[in-house]
């Protein structure tokens, strides 16, 4: 049985249970939303897709031949900007995850919940939306064409690769999108997060950045949940977690990759029920936050190697922007100078007018693998060595040798890989911090753990 509206619909409900199907259109139409296209027999489905132009299609994954997996193949295959959640009975994480791969947006569990399907349906409909925005403007990468200049003056770009990321940011920010940010160490990714925030409908809430790399098995369910009175001996009176504490507003999940296995399954519940149970307390508590996450491993490789868990990840990449390392955006080394030079010549009360441009170039001929957390520490330095009015090629001789005359010719660290490189900047870090670690980690701009693990890896070859 096929039942379709008098106008035209952005919806296409699936699902050989026609009951359902009804109260699947009961709900929507309660709700304010477009009267959804019904159909029971799930072998015409391609047909009538074909014929209407459907943003998106509610899938029941049991279903007579083609079942819902086999059809949602089919749908990405042939028209892969159509969001798909898929509707089921059977809570399996082994379906939910093949139903991501295969390009689903969601996957909602019988008996449905009126209002999550409501927010479901509705995010689904943003991302088709926000698909379609982004390839208008994919060959405009220009700064000219922003929307809000101004939102973006703390952050330092000219390059055409920031441009394009600028755009991202401006497209997804007024969606309510959970979303990974990924990029080197140093980039600046925890910036790209606080502007995302200022651009959205709950710049006026919290912003609450943690970095997961800090916290153990003990103390992340307080910290995140929050704890009752009398939880545990010494909880004297209720706690708040990150999580309550971000209400209305957005939490940035750095160094995301970092979280223990085990932590994960609880923060993917969280995320999937919109809901938390405080330490001690039986009382669920709804969450409205908006999740950012960050990272500068490659989570598809910690998913193969089962450091991280892929139903997780699906739940927080509703979006992705990648911000390109500097070596890759040359065109922002010269500016970026220009402004830490006058922030640290500020700060240590020295007058220096101008840059030689030999500095400059030396400067910009560096593989800088920690970014422009690393280059704010060179020019920091070079400012305090500096010694006239123009800032010489002299005041990072000691800090980049090859910027000496004398050492123009090849080097062997120029034919270094870019991994025997990071060894050498992080060995040398911990030789300024006198081998303290947690100095060393904070100068490189990367978690302790993340640092006890190269350094663990390395001492084993």
């Amino acid at each position: 049985m096929n039942s379709f509206s008098n106008g035209i619909t952005p919806i296409l409900a699936v699902d050989d249970d026609m009951g359902l199907l009804l109260s699947i259109k009961a709900s929507l139409v309660s709700a304010g939303m477009p009267e959804p296209a019904l159909v029971s027999d799930s072998s015409t489905v391609m047909e009538i897709i074909r014929k209407n132009r459907f943003h998106l299609v509610l899938l029941d994954l049991i279903m007579p031949e083609p079942g819902g997996m086999e059809l949602l193949k089919q749908i990405k295959e042939e028209f892969p900007s159509l969001e798909c959640i898929i509707i089921t009975a059977v809570d399996d994480v082994s379906s939910a995850v093949q139903a991501m791969k295969y390009g689903a947006y969601d996957y909602l569990i019988k008996p449905i919940n009126s209002e999550k399907l409501i927010i479901a349906i509705n995010r689904a409909l943003e991302r088709y939306n926000l698909r379609n925005k982004l390839a208008l403007f994919e060959r405009s990468q220009t700064f000219s064409d922003l929307e809000n200049p101004s939102a973006f003056a703390d952050i330092i770009a000219e390059d055409p690769a920031m441009a394009m990321v600028f755009h991202q940011i401006e497209v997804v920010a007024p969606t309510d999108y959970n979303l990974v940010i990924t990029g080197e160490s140093g980039t600046g990714k925890e910036m790209i997060a606080k502007t995302i925030h200022d651009l959205s409908a709950r710049s006026q809430g919290p912003f609450i950045a943690v970095n997961m790399a800090s916290f153990s098995k003990s103390l992340f369910e307080d910290d995140f949940f929050g704890h009752a009175k009398g939880a545990y001996t010494g909880a004297i009176t209720e706690k708040k977690g990150f999580f309550e504490a971000a209400s209305g507003g957005t939490i940035f999940l750095d160094e995301v990759t970092e979280l223990e296995l085990s932590l994960q399954g609880k923060m993917l519940r969280v995320i999937q029920e919109r809901e938390l149970y405080r330490l001690g307390s039986t009382q669920a508590r709804d969450i409205d936050v908006r999740i950012i996450s960050a990272t500068n491993k490659d989570i598809k490789e910690e998913i193969d190697k089962k450091h991280f868990r892929e139903d997780l990840f699906y739940r927080l990449n509703m979006f992705h922007i990648s911000i390109p390392p500097l070596r890759e955006r040359r065109d922002d080394i010269p500016p970026l100078i220009h402004h830490f030079l006058k922030i640290h010549a500020a700060k240590n009360g020295k007058i220096i007018d101008s840059i030689d441009p030999d500095f400059v170039q030396c400067v910009m001929t560096q593989p800088l693998p920690g970014n422009v957390r690393e280059l704010e520490h060179i020019i920091a330095k070079a400012v305090l060595l500096e010694n006239e009015h123009v800032l010489t090629i002299s005041s990072i001789q000691d800090l980049i040798p090859s910027c000496a005359p004398q050492a123009r010719q090849r080097r062997k660290e120029d034919l270094m890989t870019l991994e025997e490189l990071e060894r050498m900047h992080i060995l040398h870090i911990l030789e300024l911090t006198d081998g303290n670690r947690t100095q060393a980690a904070k100068a490189l701009g990367i978690g302790l753990r993340t640092l006890q693990r190269k350094l663990k890896e390395w001492s084993a070859e």
